[in-house]
């Protein structure tokens, strides 16, 4: 698949700013965090500004990006459009928790409520989004068992590290948001490398024969389709050399997990600010990489039209 960068861009952006709000949505009232009107601010603006780039930029792929409301209309049918739905949804109890924490300083009662309300919204856009992708069975990368967890534990993942950043930024930081955070990375990184594992050993069972019907001998198309690139070939049709491939995945693993790991860990040893600085670096270069992890995402997909191509 083509990995325009718009969607990568959201699919970053608002996967680190839904982890971001679910947490918020449940650490604030559980007591994680005073209800105190810069904390409430930094974070739930963060979370509400992730999230809104995220949507926005989503729009830069679309050939008429005006006639993108039109999409809500197929929630019966289409995870795209429960997303859509699920997204603008979650803006109600998040912007009620955000009004009851900066304005009010409270974190209690309805205020509450609205948190857990947040955060089951964020948690449930999260699941769409992952859907839209876990079920184009056309693409085999994505349409497998590693798909929709992965969107949940890159999340929680993404977001927890921002929310330790937060609180270590505020001198409110404590071990249990910092190891959760480091714990997490660990589960993300295991998880990525099982996905490639996983997508590196498939074998996609369809080929020009078995479409077709035909056998006996090996089927092929005698003349192209079309005289120049249209858009099967630029959007399914995106091929990325196997080395750039190994480099990239190399450079996922250092800046998604392993140098953030390394910067959470030092904050453990680090006294305020510079546990502070350590753990904001670690927010910045973590969503680096899962930039990069995301562009792989749609890089390495094949889609089965492909086979009309000859490959």
């Amino acid at each position: 698949m083509h990995p325009a960068f718009s969607v990568v861009f959201f699919t970053t952006a608002t996967g680190a700013g839904y982890g971001l709000l679910a947490l918020l949505g449940v650490l604030g009232p559980l007591g994680f965090i005073a209800p105190d009107f810069w904390p409430g601010f930094v974070g739930m603006g963060l979370a509400l500004g992730l999230i809104t780039a995220g949507l926005l930029s989503s729009t830069g792929h679309l050939g008429r990006p005006e006639r993108a409301w039109r999409a809500f209309s197929q929630w019966r049918s289409s995870w795209l459009s429960r997303e859509g739905v699920a997204s603008v949804a979650t803006f109600i109890p998040a912007g009620l928790f955000g009004i009851g924490w900066i304005f009010l300083g409270r974190l209690d009662g309805w205020v509450a409520a609205t948190g857990v309300l947040a955060t089951v919204g964020a948690m449930a856009t999260v699941c769409m989004t992952g859907m839209i992708y876990a079920s184009l069975k056309p693409i085999a990368q994505w349409h497998s068992p590693y798909t929709l967890p992965g969107y949940l534990i890159f999340s929680a993942m993404s977001g927890s590290v921002l929310v330790n950043a937060l609180l270590q930024g505020f001198a409110l930081g404590s071990t249990i948001p910092l190891a959760a955070s480091v714990l997490l990375t660990l589960l993300g990184w295991g998880w990525k490398l099982a996905t490639w594992r996983y997508n590196d050993q498939l074998e996609i069972q369809t080929n020009a024969n078995t479409a077709t019907g035909l056998a006996g001998g090996t089927v092929r198309s005698l003349e192209w389709p079309h005289t120049e690139e249209n858009y099967l070939l630029k959007e399914m049709g995106f091929r990325i050399a196997r080395k750039h491939s190994a480099k990239l995945r190399r450079v996922t693993q250092a800046l998604a997990f392993g140098l953030p790991i390394l910067l959470l860990i030092a904050a453990f040893a680090l006294p305020w600010p510079f546990a502070a600085v350590s753990s904001a670096l670690a927010a910045i270069v973590q969503f680096a990489g899962m930039l990069v992890e995301r562009w792989l995402f749609f890089a390495e997909a094949k889609h089965t039209v492909m086979l009309y191509y000859g490959r």
